[in-house]
Order: C-alpha cells, then structure tokens, then sequence
C-alpha cells in the first residue's frame, strides 16, 4: 500500500512537472509569435446560393417529374433575369454574426469584419447583425457599439436583429441600428449597471492572515477582495455606478430619441412583444425571416473573420486538459 501511494505521488508530480514545461513553452512560444501579427482570414458565404441549393434539393425529393420540370424552367428564368441585372447595381445585405461574451471578446472580429464591408459598401447597401448578448463589461461593449456606429457615420443601412438577448451590453450596441427588430420572446433591455465582488477579509482575519494594499490617490482602489471595505469605498463605487449609468441612459436616449428613457432605464428587460410597445425595439420578426426577405431583393453575404488559434492558446489549452485530468484521476 505503501508503495502504491509512493507511486502515486510519483506521478503526480511527474504531472504537474509535465503541465509546467507545456505553460512555460507556451510562454516562450506567445512572446515569439506576438509580434507576427493577426493570423486570421475572413469567409464568405453566399446566402443566396445557398438557399437555391436548399430549395432545388427538396423540390427534386417532393415533387413529381412534370412538376419538377415546371420548377426547374422557372427557376433558370428568374436567374437569367437576375444576370442581366449588373452586380454593381443591385443591393448587397452584409451579415454579421454577433455572440458575445461578458469580456466582449468577439469585437475584435467584428471590427475586422466591419473594416472589410466599408471598403465595398455603399449607400444603397445594408448590414444586419445577428446579435446574441446579455451584456459585459462596458468598455468592451462601449467598443463594439463604436464599431456599428462606423456603419451609420458612412450612411449605409443597419439592422440589429435580435432571437434570443440583447440585454445590457448587448442592447448598448442594438440602440445604434437604424432598425432593430427581435423574435416575440427575446429579452431586450437591462438599461442598467452592476458590480459584485466577494470579500474575503474576515476569513483571512481568522486565519491570522494579513494582507497589505499601498496605492497613490484617495481612489486607486475603492471596494477590495482582500482588504476591510468601509462605507466610503462604497459610497465612492456606488457614486461610479450612478454616472456609467448616466451615460449609458444618454446613449440609448441619442439613438433611440423615441424611449421613455426614465422608464425603460430601471435595470429591466422585457420579451420582445412588450418591448415593442415601449420602442426599445421596431418589428417582430426572427431573423430568419427577415434573411429569407432580404435575399428576394438583395445579393446577400454572410461575412464572418476567423482568427487561427495560435500554437501558444492551443498548449495552453492542453495544459489545462491534462491537469483536469490528473486532478479527477
């Protein structure tokens, strides 16, 4: 028994040694490969195309010979009249896809995203992003609002289309759109702002366990996950709260000048058939829909950035795996 316990501490530590060298290769490999630039590339997928090929597979399943000849001739007449429109002339319906993240991680891509759609699109042009979020941190979704604003600044149509959530965050960046427009039971709203942090100083009171915090300014730090909270740290972070508040209600009241912004900007959100009603939103309808419309009067793109992992996130990523592992052996 004896032994086997040895053995297993054996490897344990053969482990966490093995975990080590994965991190600090890792290291050594992101700070080479930081200064070699984005590795990313972006796809392009032709909704139109694609929803043919949807249709033309299920009508060569579900319809008989003869009424599948009919078919088929009108389909190739509807696509030579579409040729001989010049691609130049006709509408183009960019699509973005949006999930976002409490970090606002995805608008790194989106702004990549949007930089390419500028250089092509003009006036007659429109882009909908599919928006999914429950909010974040504000500065990273004050960023993602900043990028769908560029859209507007060069006078080019913008839908926000919301299925599930934008709330908080999220709908920081849905009140930019010319139009927003959501399914019945999505959430929209939480015009609201929040900060919660543990507080660990009365545990490590009782174990005896000090804990130091030296800063410069009265306001460097106000509440602490280590340190003894008082009353004017809260006060001072609540007061911060109050005013990122202010800003966010005067945001939405800019692009949305229809809201009661002092009835909607009380940290609640409502289904998309109540929002409706208080102008957070203009039309109900999924997105879907709104693509299968778009697509009878548009040539329409879905553009999406793809950034390569890079070889440093992917030994990370193992090292992690591999100590799960030995932590549930």
């Amino acid at each position: 028994m004896d032994f086997l316990i040895e053995y297993g501490m054996f490897l344990a530590k053969l482990g966490t040694i093995a975990i080590l060298l994965v991190l600090v290769v890792g290291t050594v490999i992101m700070v080479i490969m930081r200064g070699k630039g984005d590795s990313g590339h972006l796809s392009i997928n032709n909704i139109n195309e694609k929803y043919e090929a949807m249709s033309l597979m299920l009508s060569s399943q579900v319809l008989d010979k003869k009424s599948l000849k009919k078919y088929l001739k009108l389909h190739k007449q509807e696509h030579k009249e579409k040729e001989k429109k010049s691609s130049e002339e006709s509408k183009k319906t960019f699509v973005l896809d949006f999930k976002g993240d409490i970090k606002a991680s995805t608008v790194s891509s989106l702004r990549e995203e949007i930089t390419a759609i500028l250089t092509i699109a003009d006036k007659k042009d429109e882009v909908l992003v599919i928006l999914e979020s429950g909010g974040g941190t504000v500065h990273g979704y004050g960023l993602g609002a900043s990028q769908l604003k560029r859209v507007k600044d060069k006078g080019i149509a913008l839908t926000v289309a919301v299925d599930k959530v934008a709330a908080s965050g999220g709908y920081m960046m849905a009140c930019v759109a010319d139009k927003i427009i959501a399914a019945p039971f999505a959430i929209i709203g939480s015009i609201g702002v929040l900060a919660q942090i543990p507080n660990f100083h009365r545990l490590l009171k009782k174990m005896d366990i000090d804990f130091e915090q030296v800063t410069a300014g009265d306001y460097k730090r106000t509440l602490t996950l280590f340190g003894e909270n008082t009353d004017k740290d809260r006060e001072k972070l609540k007061e911060e709260l109050e005013d990122t508040h202010h800003l966010f209600k005067e945001f939405v009241k800019d692009n949305r000048p229809q809201v009661d912004i002092d009835k909607i900007a009380t940290g609640e959100h409502w289904y998309g058939k109540r929002a409706i009603e208080l102008n957070l939103i203009d039309e109900l309808i999924t997105s879907d829909d709104y693509l299968t419309n778009a697509a009878t009067e548009a040539d329409v793109f879905e553009i999406k950035y793809e950034r390569k992992k890079p070889v440093s996130e992917k030994l990370f990523s193992f090292g992690a795996n591999l100590l799960a592992r030995i932590d549930g052996r």
